[in-house]
């Protein structure tokens, strides 16, 4: 329901100027942006609204921004005027789809990846969720000549793939969509197997930058096991 921005950079940008702004409460919030303007001003505008100071009082002034970006472009602005990324896919066998993006990497940034992790014992059936969770994405998000998250899975490795996954789904033939993913890119962006397999996969996304790992799991053993592992 609303314009997709031609300049997302600078709308991005605006965002996060605003909600610093209010966190900091220090003064009223004034922006005169391109997509943001604080008090309204545009053709529509009254004319009456004047700048505000949130009433709320943030539990931390400093509370940090964290931007979910997948466009190279994106993910380097990400790394210059917030305080983390929230990587999409993350594959640690993989990072340098990222290099030239994140060249501006400073001490302090948190690079938090969302990774789904099950001990089970039958690992292809424990990538099974993952799959399906990749085939509506890439599949099924978006539009056929643009899906940001096909986009994302082509630069990293798999560009053939993701584009039969958009193909089938597009046809109405999701099931067959969710199987053409391929279980080596559901396995590396995951967590999945008995424990020592998820053990050993862990040293690997604790070799490169990722400072925190946002885990989704089905059940509380695989988080006890996961706490566990990385006490």
């Amino acid at each position: 329901g609303r314009p997709f921005p031609r300049s997302p950079l600078t709308a991005t940008r605006e965002y996060v100027e605003v909600i610093r702004q209010v966190l900091a409460r220090q003064a009223p919030v004034e922006l005169a942006g391109r997509f943001h303007s604080h008090p309204y001003d545009g053709p529509d505008a009254t004319g009456l609204g004047k700048p505000l100071k949130p009433i709320t009082h943030p539990l931390r002034a400093s509370l940090p921004v964290l931007l979910g970006a997948e466009g190279p472009k994106n993910i380097a602005q990400t790394v210059e005027i917030a305080d983390g990324w929230l990587p999409l896919y993350w594959s640690p066998l993989r990072t340098d789809v990222y290099g030239a993006s994140l060249a501006g990497l400073r001490d302090g940034f948190m690079i938090a990846p969302m990774a789904r992790a099950h001990v089970c014992d039958d690992v292809a059936e424990g990538l099974w969720p993952v799959k399906a969770m990749l085939g509506f994405y890439i599949g099924g998000m978006g539009h056929a000549a643009r899906n940001f998250h096909a986009d994302l899975m082509a630069r990293m490795g798999f560009e053939e793939e993701a584009r039969r996954i958009q193909e089938l789904f597009l046809q109405g033939r999701k099931e067959e969509a969710v199987r053409a993913v391929p279980d080596a890119f559901a396995d590396e962006i995951s967590l999945i197997g008995p424990r020592a397999r998820i053990a050993e996969r862990l040293e690997l996304w604790r070799t490169g930058p990722v400072t925190d790992l946002l885990v989704t799991a089905p059940d509380p053993h695989t988080l006890r096991v996961l706490a566990e592992l990385n006490g």
